[in-house]
């Protein structure tokens, strides 16, 4: 480690959301962003300009920048394993943007390659520290909403055609690993199963019904089934337009508790808890509107704090898997028209 008091990141891929991760990052008084790297010149000179850090072309030369501690990276979903597996080689804490990787048997390898060369995994699911979500689970946990029934989960945001075809790698499925399900609503997936535990069983349709030439699904729709007993229900789509707000509903035998976009809402119920929203939806018209800065910092908070005392991030390499399993599943259960259950995906059965 370079200095134990400070974590040194560095960033790989420098798209839409590198520039928020350095933000979180360098607003941290115990990290900051030491160097970047990108295959663009063009995103090279914007990032340079705009964080004042060395910036790389090479891959290789950008891990042998002096002092880097941990790496970022922000490139396509199917290339994670590739890159994270080379900073691990090199002695490099990983953390990764969502998803882990495109399939559940890719992010166990890179799980594995971490543990093999003793350094730490984290993914980057924020909206776990929204304090809309998080007021929604302590309400969940301790019992306010009783025992869970009913869930609903919806992501019915909007992408014109050149949000795909303006890219390599969006809507494919070596890169992007599907469509909708995985790039979009992988975050609402990885809300259920951090509040509402395990999902026993999936049920799903999928189908690409308003972006042509796509490889990927723009349009989904699931019944699950979880290991508490609670049934659910989960949308997502990029078709759907104006576009609506992220949904997350659960209905329990005392209360109901309503997450939308970031603002929660607990009825009935007697505490007088405020509402909490965020000024905008959460990337429903495109990628980056509404999204603000201080969920990532959260998490990259902890992320620090635990490579700084060798504890485990909170969205560690395996807990990240749950969420992926849960999309895999959805997918397998389109295709298969069967019951799949992502629980056997992560054991490794199927």
């Amino acid at each position: 480690m370079s200095e134990q008091s400070r974590i040194k990141f560095g960033i790989a891929g420098l798209g839409n959301i590198a520039a928020t991760h350095a933000r979180a990052i360098n607003g941290l008084s115990r990290a900051e962003v030491a160097a970047a790297c990108s295959r663009s010149e063009q995103n090279r000179n914007t990032f340079a300009h705009q964080f004042d850090v060395p910036v790389y072309s090479g891959y290789h030369e950008f891990l042998n920048h002096s002092n880097l501690d941990a790496v970022t990276i922000c490139t396509p979903s199917g290339t994670h394993l590739d890159y994270g597996k080379l900073a691990a080689e090199a002695g490099k804490h990983v953390v990764v943007e969502k998803p882990i990787e495109v399939t559940v048997k890719r992010g166990k390898e890179l799980i594995e390659c971490c543990r093999q060369n003793g350094v730490k995994l984290a993914v980057i699911y924020q909206n776990r520290f929204i304090d809309g979500a998080v007021q929604m689970k302590k309400a969940l946990d301790n019992g306010i909403l009783g025992d869970p029934v009913m869930v609903r989960a919806a992501v019915k945001w909007y992408r014109d055609q050149e949000y795909y075809t303006s890219s390599e790698w969006r809507g494919t499925l070596k890169l992007d690993g599907g469509g909708a399900v995985i790039n979009q609503a992988i975050h609402t997936l990885d809300l259920l199963v951090w509040m509402m535990g395990e999902v026993e069983s999936v049920s799903a349709l999928k189908d690409t019904l308003t972006h042509p030439g796509i490889e990927a699904e723009d349009n989904a729709v699931a019944v699950l089934k979880f290991k508490n007993g609670a049934m659910g229900v989960f949308e997502a789509s990029t078709s759907v337009t104006p576009a609506q707000p992220r949904i997350v509903e659960i209905n329990g035998t005392r209360a109901t508790a309503l997450l939308t976009d970031d603002r929660v809402e607990i009825k009935p119920t007697e505490t007088n808890e405020k509402s909490v929203r965020s000024n905008k939806s959460s990337g429903a018209e495109s990628p980056l509107s509404g999204l603000a800065t201080g969920p990532h910092q959260k998490q990259y908070e902890q992320i620090t704090d635990a490579f700084l005392t060798d504890g485990e991030p909170v969205v560690s390499g395996e807990e990240s898997l749950r969420s992926l399993a849960l999309a895999e599943a959805i997918y397998r259960s389109s295709e298969h028209q069967k019951f799949v259950s992502p629980v056997t995906l992560v054991s490794g059965y199927w």
